[in-house]
């Protein structure tokens, strides 16, 4: 089997979520890439700033707005190192990101091909293309390496 090698934005997530990590965060990480550049870096900082809010695709979509200093983020790639919560999805819908990538898939809190399966339903206002499986060994092996440390 042909192992390619993780394409920067992906590495750039997997980074962010390492540095949760470190900080006693759940490891996920997001970027949003437009043009081929970063242009926001994230990770899950739900517990330092006391708000439940604080997912990576949130904090990274709210600072992509600011850089970009418009509330539609189209043009945008999303990647994280988790299939976004329902939350997450909907504020991706909200943003108007052209593509989401992510590594690991979450059969109990994700909401884009499982659970709620948000931007397959009938009212959802914008359909991102996804893709999956991009890092996922890495991802989910930095998940249960976190998890395993706090039991």
């Amino acid at each position: 089997m042909t192992r390619w090698p993780l394409p920067a934005s992906m590495r750039a997530a997997l980074d962010a979520a390492a540095q949760a990590a470190r900080a006693g965060e759940v490891p996920i990480g997001a970027v949003i890439v437009k043009d081929g550049v970063v242009i926001a870096s994230a990770h899950n900082m739900p517990r330092a700033d006391h708000d439940p809010t604080a997912h990576a695709e949130v904090l990274a979509i709210r600072a992509a707005a600011a850089a970009l200093l418009q509330e539609r983020l189209t043009g945008c790639e999303l990647w994280v190192t988790l299939e976004p919560c329902a939350m997450c999805a909907g504020a991706i819908v909200h943003a108007r990101l052209d593509r989401v990538y992510y590594a690991a898939s979450d059969p109990k809190g994700g909401a884009v091909e499982h659970g709620a399966r948000v931007f397959d339903a009938p009212g959802c206002l914008h359909r991102p293309e996804v893709y999956s499986g991009i890092g996922e060994a890495e991802a989910a092996e930095l998940l249960r390496g976190f998890f395993r440390e706090r039991r």
